[in-house]
């Protein structure tokens, strides 16, 4: 086998992987729909623990506990990883929350224009310069808010805190550059006392939901886990092998299954307003995604020519 034979065979699965992991995380308003009877909190917290269970199986099964233990011994990381993990856990319970209240399509709003305000937040923290197209992305897919805005009187803010929280997370996550997996585990690690407590709390008012409702709750509940990290697997097997480009194109994916899942199997409405505000960051995002394309583009020529 060739060079270039190895690198398709690796590019093609590292594409599986990335349809993998943005394919479950298009469809996680179904899971979430399944646990829709149980308080948002409860299964955020959930979703904490059974993720930590799962991922203490992964590490022993990797050999990792040195690199957890490492990862642990330095404030500096452990201390981003809180912040990280109290960004996660707002991001998860908005969404979490969107899914039960029938706000889905809201919510995928919020996750299409995760690219655009991760360009904004490289610019505010990193320095980087706007290119020109860049820009014009950005101001329709701030047309688009202005849009609702003006339409209901409010902002999106459903749309609007899972773009801040999951911007500022992938942010924060490339300054201290720790593995992914490693990562995940700090920060449900760091989370699970409060959702142990939240839980003993429930219980003792009688509002625990897991060991009363039926067993299905309890293994939907327990498949939390599962939910959580199986997708972030797929994702950095899929990051290692492609570039980002691709994984960029691959992440709209996940935003247009949900977005089609809350249209087309929960009937959520899609009124002219949406339209138009959908229409702008669709717009933004053709732009967005046809720039950086096009550099890739006139990148790879000038690398060749050396």
């Amino acid at each position: 086998m060739n060079l270039n034979e190895s690198a398709h065979i690796e590019a093609r699965t590292g594409f599986i992987y990335g349809l993998l992991a943005f394919g479950m995380w298009g469809f996680g308003p179904v899971y979430f729909k399944a646990v829709a009877t149980v308080s948002p909190a409860e299964v955020l917290a959930h979703r904490v623990i059974w993720s930590v269970a799962l991922l203490v199986l992964m590490i022993s099964w990797q050999r990792q506990w040195g690199a957890l233990r490492r990862l642990f011994s330095n404030p500096r990381q452990v201390g981003w990883l809180l912040v990280t993990a109290l960004l996660v856990a707002a991001n998860w319970l908005t969404f979490i929350g969107a899914v039960s209240r029938g706000d889905i399509v809201a919510a995928s709003m919020g996750y299409f224009i995760i690219p655009l305000f991760s360009v904004l937040l490289g610019m505010i923290f990193f320095s980087e310069r706007l290119r020109p197209v860049q820009i014009v992305a950005i101001v329709l897919a701030l047309c688009g808010v202005a849009n609702e805005v003006i339409t209901l009187g409010e902002l999106p803010l459903i749309a609007l805190t899972l773009a801040v929280t999951f911007g500022l997370y992938g942010l924060i996550r490339k300054k201290i550059s720790v593995d992914p997996l490693l990562g995940l585990s700090v920060e449900t690690i760091l989370l699970s006392p409060f959702a142990l407590l939240y839980l003993y709390w429930l219980d003792a008012n009688g509002e625990l939901s897991f060991g009363y409702i039926s067993l299905t709750t309890d293994l939907l509940l327990m498949l939390g886990g599962l939910v959580t990290t199986l997708p972030l697997v797929c994702f950095a097997a899929a990051a290692n092998r492609l570039s980002l480009t691709t994984v960029g194109v691959l992440h709209y994916l996940a935003p247009s299954i949900t977005f089609l899942l809350a249209i087309y199997l929960y009937n959520e409405p899609f009124v002219g307003h949406q339209m138009i505000t959908f229409g702008f960051i669709w717009t933004a995002l053709v732009v967005f995604s046809w720039e950086g394309w096009s550099n890739q583009r006139k990148a790879v020529p000038a690398l060749q020519g050396g």
